[in-house]
């Protein structure tokens, strides 16, 4: 295992550099000229020379992308141009927003989903289950979007349920605010994660351990909630550590609508305003936690089921 960790650990060096080269080229020649775009709109040429001198974009490129990759080995983005904060400061203040309003997502979404595909599981082949797959598919049709404004103009304004948008920094204060983003992070993964699971749990169904077990007289409850979804957690856990970076970077529409102050949010901002070091940063912090929980989602392969070789 150990040599394991230390071989992807190694592999990774060559991939996050070749990420940090796409990301480069990407926002200092295909993105136009960076000095330009941070000068502004009306900026004369001497002031957009004295913006190039500033950022170190006079140097060669050769220099420029080896900063970009100490940056990236730093973590240190430099200053945003739209704030003038410095990034590392906004990304550890927006961390704490950002995962209140994503770990209790994920949590109810993995717990509601699990549950109601291992049961639409068995029922499988019912009208129950064809109506339930209706229902998903019905569920995965409307667009992210439609599932905000509808909370915000049904339940928040009409209904008065919940606050429009907003957030409280205390501990207890922000929960009120935080209810509706989370009930809609929840319904944007339910129908596509309820469609996974069942496909996953119906095709455990058909394995040779559950005649197994059927013909030792095991009811069809212990054999779905002990067996199946014990068989089934190699898939749990690639979902489940797929969305860990979200989890950590948030989620952007949903914080931005709400005026959550975090990650995705300031990577809304920062899109709409051109802030192209916030976006950078953002790029090359998701790219590195994915390849982290990639990893750490090989080991846990290991762990949960000895069938599987680590090598």
């Amino acid at each position: 295992m150990a040599k394991f960790i230390i071989r992807r650990t190694l592999y990774m060096i060559p991939i996050l550099l070749g990420i940090a080269l796409i990301t480069f080229l990407l926002f200092n020649m295909a993105g136009g000229d960076p000095a330009a775009q941070a000068a502004g709109k009306y900026a004369t040429a001497e002031r957009i020379e004295e913006i190039r001198t500033e950022l170190g974009l006079d140097g060669p490129l050769y220099v420029q992308f080896g900063r970009h990759v100490q940056q990236m080995l730093t973590f240190d983005f430099g200053r945003s141009w739209a704030t003038k904060q410095t990034i590392s400061s906004m990304i550890t203040s927006g961390i704490d927003a950002s995962m209140s309003l994503t770990v209790p997502t994920l949590i109810i979404t993995q717990i509601i989903t699990i549950a109601l595909a291992l049961f639409i599981a068995f029922f499988r082949g019912t009208l129950f289950d064809k109506t339930s797959l209706i229902v998903c598919l019905a569920l995965l049709s409307f667009s992210s979007l439609v599932y905000i404004l509808y909370g915000q103009f049904s339940l928040a304004f009409n209904a008065g349920l919940f606050p429009i948008s907003g957030w409280d920094p205390s501990w207890v204060g922000r929960w009120q605010y935080l209810i509706l983003p989370i009930l809609i992070g929840v319904m944007l993964s339910l129908g596509g994660s309820v469609l996974f699971y069942r496909t996953v749990f119906i095709d455990q169904l058909h394995q040779d351990y559950v005649r197994t077990a059927r013909s030792k007289g095991l009811s069809d409850n212990v054999i779905m909630y002990k067996h199946i979804l014990r068989n089934a957690l190699i898939p749990i856990i690639t979902v489940v550590v797929a969305q860990m970076p979200f989890v950590i970077v948030g989620s952007l529409l949903i914080e931005a609508f709400f005026q959550i102050p975090g990650l995705g949010g300031m990577t809304y901002q920062a899109i709409n305003n051109a802030d192209f070091p916030v976006i950078k940063a953002m790029t090359m912090i998701g790219a590195i936690l994915y390849l982290v929980f990639q990893l750490v989602a090989d080991i846990l392969y290991a762990v949960v089921d000895p069938r599987v070789q680590v090598r």
